[in-house]
């Protein structure tokens, strides 16, 4: 049976860096809430397994992952599930656990992006805190964009296998979700983001390098990849560029 992926069908949001995973390996699966809804789909088949007051391991939020009787949530979860069974998580437990600890950095990187529009709370409208927003992503795109680049810079020419890869010589999901982090920072912060790769050439080029990868590129250029939208966690705001 194909991976079935539960995460909102209008956003990339953290389900993307589940969606570049399967697309990448070539996987078989399905987006549910994306399917119609009279064949089984839809968001409210996504709220209908969410809120199901029989599981006994219920997710907290999209995105989970259903593998026949396994449910695993949260995106760093779920790859860490998925990437032994795709063949994307190096080989042997240190590259495994290294991968997983790539994996988790980026979901900081991710929590601090989406929270440079929305620092106060994000049941709030940006407009109700725009100041606010303006502060933290002052310090976002000067102090944290460069810290984090610069690490994955350091990890890409500190790989004993080369520099094409963070982990080994074969490509892993903390490949693909460092793309897709860049991605979102062109983006969201395309002049802070811009500065920030003069610096760090090597991730520069793993961006570009993952984005030719014939199955990435495919997907890239098909109508399964959305777009990024203003209520994703990428949000371009020309104010929060600076």
């Amino acid at each position: 049976m194909p991976y079935q992926l539960h995460y909102w069908p209008t956003i990339q949001g953290r389900g993307e860096f589940v969606r570049l995973a399967l697309e990448a390996a070539g996987a078989d699966y399905v987006d549910v809430a994306r399917l119609p809804a009279s064949g089984g789909g839809g968001e409210s088949a996504l709220g209908r397994r969410l809120g199901d007051p029989n599981n006994a391991r219920p997710a907290f939020a999209p995105p989970f992952l259903v593998d026949g009787d396994i449910v695993v949530g949260q995106t760093a979860a779920i790859l860490l599930y998925l990437g032994p069974r795709l063949g994307l998580s190096g080989v042997g437990e240190s590259d495994g656990l290294w991968t997983h600890q790539l994996q988790l950095t980026i979901a900081d990187a991710v929590a601090e992006a989406h929270d440079t529009h929305h620092p106060i709370s994000t049941g709030a409208y940006y407009e109700d805190q725009r100041d606010a927003a303006v502060q933290r992503a002052r310090a976002f795109r000067e102090e944290r964009i460069p810290k984090f680049l610069n690490w994955f810079e350091q990890v890409l020419q500190r790989n004993p296998a080369g520099d094409l890869h963070l982990v080994g010589d074969t490509l892993t999901y903390a490949d693909l979700s460092l793309f897709q982090l860049v991605d979102g920072l062109h983006y969201a912060f395309p002049k802070a983001t811009a500065r920030a790769l003069i610096a760090t050439p090597t991730v520069e080029k793993l961006h570009a390098n993952i984005k030719r990868r014939q199955r990435v590129h495919d997907y890239l250029q098909s109508p399964r990849r959305i777009a990024f939208n203003e209520d994703g966690i990428f949000r371009r705001y020309a104010e929060l560029d600076g």
